[in-house]
Formats: C-alpha cells, structure tokens, sequence
C-alpha cells in the first residue's frame, strides 16, 4: 500500500476497509484524541469540532476545510478500533475509554 494512503474501518460496516489520505487521517486523529476527555459524558462531534480545529495544520485543512468530513471518519474508524467510544447519552457523546 502507498504510504500516502491508510486503511480505515468504519464501526457502522464491519469488514469494510477504505483508504483515505493519510497525512489528513493522521493529524484529524491526533487532534481528536487530544480533545476528547477519558470519561463521559465527552463531547458531542460538534463540540469536539470546534475544540480540535486549532490544532489542525493549515497546510492540511486550510481554514477548516473538510474537517467535518475528516472527523467523522477518524471518529468511526477509531470506535471500530475501541480507541473511542460513545456516552450512552443522546445526542451523540464520545471520549477515550480507559483500560479495561
């Protein structure tokens, strides 16, 4: 696989891998797991969004561009890995699930 590509998995189709940009999937993850607490209720997607948004690189999403798009597929990718999770509260919460 090219290394400017990464598989992704998405919790809502198990089995199914797409590839995505990985530079962009990289830093949407980073900046996700920086701003989502460990504990819930977290932060709802929109929350979450307006949090991480300074910490993406310009270069990549310049003015935001696309990071909604971005995060939903970090956030999917990572809940079919168990790196996130979600509250069990609507609308929709998510943060870092501690060790088991």
């Amino acid at each position: 696989m090219p290394e400017d590509k990464i598989e992704i998995e998405n919790i809502n189709k198990p089995g199914s891998t797409e590839r995505v940009d990985r530079p962009k999937y990289l830093a949407m993850r980073e900046a996700l797991l920086a701003v989502l607490p460990s504990q819930p209720p977290g932060l709802t997607p929109a929350e979450a969004k307006e949090a991480l948004l300074p910490r993406l690189p310009d270069l990549l999403f310049p003015g935001g561009k696309t990071a909604g798009w971005w995060l939903k597929a970090v956030q999917l990718d990572l809940e079919a890995k168990g790196a996130i999770a979600r509250a069990s509260q609507k609308p929709v919460h998510l943060y870092k699930p501690g060790p088991v």
